[in-house]
């Protein structure tokens, strides 16, 4: 079987739970995978290479280039298609069946791919609700991730925040790469705890929240200026894109992404009293 001609790159942190998963579902369909790790304390790094991929050791130094950019930067730089895969994302069998049939007669003309995310909570598919889509697949030397003045946020550390890498050209792909977490729904929490924290630090800098939605964030412009946004995202996500067709896991994912925006809210509201 001919391989792609792409190297998956895996920033990884603590990934032992799903890591086997994420290397095993592309070793054998790509020209290599990396992981990326920033000093795992479990088996995260052993798991990984016992399966074939490289490991490469990451320690974010507070500047930029963040993390997806060192990426771009240094892993494997002798292949220009990079695709980001996050420890706990794996590509549908569909899509690696579109990347073939768009590799097949050389270097797309395109410089980025958006590949839709087939998410899962709480341990059930979800085929309703929010639509999210990342710029996961990048030609390195057309694409980069955007420098922007939020180094002194809290929340993001080494990871760019929700934003997309910037490119000159990007196609949509129909097939999706699936987002199922292993480890427990409690660190879905703390981990948009931490983002929360990123997204009220920006609503109190303006300046660095207007660079973000110019380089189009994961959200509508439209929701940036919507009142009540808890509301509004629920709303949005049960009713409006028929996330109750998903059940109890709609609900729960609905209600979950309601609170996230309280949260931002909330502590918006607090730092302003500071």
């Amino acid at each position: 079987m001919s391989r792609l001609p792409i190297v998956v790159a895996i920033p990884t942190k603590n990934e032992a739970e799903n890591i086997a998963r994420t290397v095993s579902s592309v070793i054998d369909h790509v020209q290599a995978v990396v992981v990326v790790d920033s000093a795992s304390t479990d088996d995260t790094c052993k798991i990984a290479a016992e399966l074939g991929a490289e490991i490469v050791e990451y320690a974010w130094d507070g500047r930029y280039p963040k993390k997806k950019q060192w990426c771009l930067d240094h892993v494997r730089t002798e292949i220009p298609w990079l695709l980001f895969l996050d420890g706990d994302e794996t590509p549908s069998p569909e899509l690696l069946a579109e990347l073939a049939v768009a590799f097949a007669a050389g270097p797309p003309s395109v410089a980025a791919f958006d590949i839709p995310l087939g998410y899962w909570f709480a341990g059930r598919r979800l085929r309703h609700g929010y639509t999210i889509v990342k710029r996961a697949l990048l030609d390195r030397t057309r694409c980069h991730f955007p420098e922007l003045g939020d180094l002194d946020a809290p929340g993001m550390g080494e990871q760019e925040g929700h934003y997309q890498p910037v490119a000159p050209s990007a196609a949509r792909l129909r097939s999706p790469i699936e987002h199922e977490d292993l480890d427990p729904v409690r660190t879905w929490f703390e981990r948009h705890n931490r983002y929360s924290d990123w997204e009220a630090w920006l609503e109190l800098n303006p300046a660095v929240k207007e660079e973000i939605r110019q380089v189009k964030t994961r959200q509508g412009q439209l929701f940036h200026k919507a009142p009540f946004k808890p509301l509004v995202s629920f709303a949005y996500a049960y009713v409006y894109k028929r996330g109750f067709l998903d059940g109890r896991a709609g609900l729960d994912y609905a209600l979950a992404m309601s609170f996230y925006r309280w949260q931002i809210g909330l502590k918006t509201r607090e730092g302003r009293k500071d």
